[in-house]
């Protein structure tokens, strides 16, 4: 499996691009900015986008979904349950001085336990709410990669005081989803250095 992380836009947003060695199908998880980047690392490779996935419709995981698709032709998926935060893009922007991405449209949602391939790469949806209504982590059992958009973070766990957000909710995502997954499990937030599993149960102090 290829797998490249690319921090994106003001925040460093963590966007993955997965791919199948053999096949060259690829899958892109949160193309928040950066596009032109994101890009050159499919060039690169040699990969074609199947799908544009974002974890939850915060505008730095969300924002460039649109031009990626413009280039790509790839549909965005996104759970059902983050569709009225992604129609307050604009709003989202003035909270962070920065320029409205326009409206996004989503051909398809992701549902708890819905299966995404790409090639030979399969991943499972875990429906995680907490840090908005429609967070969603993939989860790769095969390579025991866990891409944890703002549900999870070394060391912390995702801000609960946006719209969508519940501290209670998103404690009972952490402990009934994500911490049930092996230790050896590398977790990919939506930001900041990466983990795992193990480490945040011994670690976090939101956990312990």
């Amino acid at each position: 499996m290829i797998h490249k992380i690319l921090p994106v836009g003001p925040l460093q947003c963590n966007c993955s691009i997965i791919g199948d060695e053999t096949t060259r199908e690829a899958m892109v998880i949160d193309p928040g900015d950066d596009i032109d980047d994101i890009v050159a690392i499919l060039d690169e490779h040699h990969l074609k986008v199947q799908q544009i996935v974002i974890t939850h419709a915060h505008i730095d995981h969300v924002g460039g979904a649109m031009k990626l698709r413009a280039l790509t032709g790839a549909p965005i998926l996104l759970n059902q349950n983050d569709y009225a935060l992604l129609k307050m893009l604009d709003v989202q922007a003035g909270w962070l001085g920065m320029k409205p991405p326009g409206k996004v449209e989503v051909e398809g949602g992701l549902a708890d336990d819905q299966k995404l391939r790409t090639g030979a790469v399969e991943a499972s949806v875990l429906h995680t709410p907490g840090h908005t209504e429609g967070s969603v982590c993939l989860y790769f059992p095969a390579e025991k990669l866990l891409l944890a958009g703002d549900t999870l973070f070394a060391r912390s766990i995702g801000r609960t005081d946006l719209p969508g957000g519940s501290f209670d909710k998103i404690m009972r995502s952490l402990h009934d989803r994500v911490l049930t997954l092996p230790e050896d499990t590398r977790v990919i937030p939506g930001h900041g250095e990466l983990t795992t599993i193990g480490e945040e149960k011994e670690e976090n102090p939101f956990l312990r």
